[in-house]
């Protein structure tokens, strides 16, 4: 079993540590790409127009300026650096050493800046989203596509993917020839049903970490959907070929 998910845009900098070890990161292979992206990024964050290449406000601006010194400040595993709604609720920064190495074997975490990095990679804090179109490298997303098949394809091997990213990371990398499952998440309010973001963010982390830390993984659709049915909160659950919809009370 693989299992994607997007990065998150709120991370927690580490104040302490060695500075990001490229050629340490899963998938060697993707070392040039990923110093070309790196380094277009600090030199974007220095220029006047780095907000709006970015697409960020001026209250963002200690994240951008700390772009500019991307190489040389201190890295954490990714489980603790991603610290948004979906990393909080898999439980991510409390995992422990082995439930880390557990979990390193079955996600990936798709990024703008990284390409495809596990939650034991250490990486430092960094802004910048797969819609950016970033000086000559283009459209991250376009670039990225270039790089990725071979290496996630060659991980997934045979077995289920777990697709739980957002529109923007799914266009890096669309898994052909695997069996495939997006996860949509919606909430069912005075019998009516609706996507609201911050709780899909919040359920695909519960399904996340619960994949994350299993002692058996699921092997089919319907094993997907068996371990969906036991996280708190769920009412129902619905299932294609293609997607499992996992439906919350509102």
């Amino acid at each position: 079993m693989l299992i994607l998910l997007p990065p998150s845009e709120g991370k927690t900098a580490p104040t302490s540590g060695s500075p990001v070890d490229l050629a340490a990161l899963s998938h060697p292979a993707l070392t040039p790409a990923r110093e070309r992206v790196g380094t277009a990024l600090a030199k974007v964050s220095g220029q006047r127009n780095a907000f709006d290449v970015l697409d960020v406000g001026p209250s963002l601006g200690g994240e951008v300026e700390r772009n500019r010194t991307l190489w040389d400040n201190p890295a954490d595993v990714a489980a603790r650096v991603y610290t948004g709604v979906l990393y909080e609720a898999a439980g991510a920064a409390e995992w422990d050493g082995a439930t880390l190495a557990r979990a390193a074997d079955r996600i990936r975490i798709v990024s703008a800046l990284w390409g495809a990095v596990s939650p034991a990679d250490p990486i430092p804090a960094y802004r910048l989203s797969m819609s950016t179109s970033l000086g000559r490298i283009g459209a991250l997303a376009s670039f990225w596509r270039q790089h990725l098949a071979a290496e996630l394809s060659h991980l997934a091997g045979e077995g289920l993917i777990v697709d739980c990213r957002s529109s923007s990371y799914v266009a890096a990398w669309r898994p052909t020839g695997h069996p495939t499952v997006s996860v949509r998440v919606e909430r069912e309010l005075n019998g009516k049903r609706s996507v609201v973001s911050h709780m899909a963010k919040h359920t695909r982390g519960l399904l996340a970490g619960a994949l994350a830390t299993a002692d058996d993984v699921p092997g089919t659709r319907d094993d997907l959907a068996d371990a969906a049915r036991t996280l708190p909160g769920v009412i129902d659950i619905a299932t294609t070929d293609k997607e499992l919809t996992i439906v919350i009370a509102g």
